[in-house]
């Protein structure tokens, strides 16, 4: 028996890839004038960027797949599944209000750091303790990858500080932050359970 529809592995699935395509597409529309290794994807995403409306059907499309990925991730627990469809709306909302032209935008900053924490403390949250649990839902591989989540966000605030390589900081933090949900699914779908076990929302 499956722990989850396999159509969730398309929707984990995209997220990564369009995402990544997103800034790669909208950075060369901007041309030479952007510099992906200290510039950030919000910059891309900014008013009166070149490829903004790119960058925001990416930032769109994200929040629907983390959304969907939310609704069909059974085999998570609720608290988990919970804290990733806010990401998503989060993913959502950051295209709505995207930052200005120039400067800071206290709007856009604040509802892209919820949804950077929601997204970093799911997989935590989403943790079986039960022993047979899918190996990307056991409490040390989620601990792990909430770990890497939270290192790589204090890199980024380290880079925004010292105006360093803050791109590629917020590149890897957020390339990891989309493609885990795949991972999670991959390792349900893998996993095969007796018929006497339960899900968490079953339980």
């Amino acid at each position: 028996m499956l722990l989850v529809p396999r159509w969730v592995l398309f929707s984990s699935g995209c997220a990564p890839v369009l995402l990544i395509a997103g800034w790669m597409v909208a950075a060369s529309l901007e041309g030479p004038g952007y510099d992906p290794v200290t510039q950030t994807i919000s910059v891309l995403a900014a008013y009166g960027a070149s490829g903004s409306w790119v960058m925001n059907g990416a930032f769109l499309a994200l929040g629907v797949c983390h959304l969907l990925t939310a609704w069909g991730l059974r085999a998570a627990a609720a608290a988990g599944r919970v804290a990733l469809a806010g990401g998503g709306v989060a993913a959502v909302v950051v295209a709505l209000v995207p930052a200005p032209g120039s400067g800071g935008s206290l709007r856009h900053g604040s509802v892209a750091a919820v949804g950077f924490a929601l997204l970093a403390l799911w997989p935590l949250l989403a943790a079986d303790g039960g022993g047979g649990a899918p190996w990307a839902l056991r409490p040390a591989p989620a601990f792990a990858a909430t770990a890497v989540m939270v290192v790589g966000a204090a890199w980024f605030l380290l880079e925004m500080h010292r105006q360093g390589v803050a791109g590629v900081a917020e590149r890897v933090v957020t390339a990891f932050q989309s493609l885990w949900p795949f991972l999670v699914v991959t390792s349900c779908l893998r996993h095969r359970r007796s018929p006497h076990d339960a899900c968490p929302d079953e339980a």
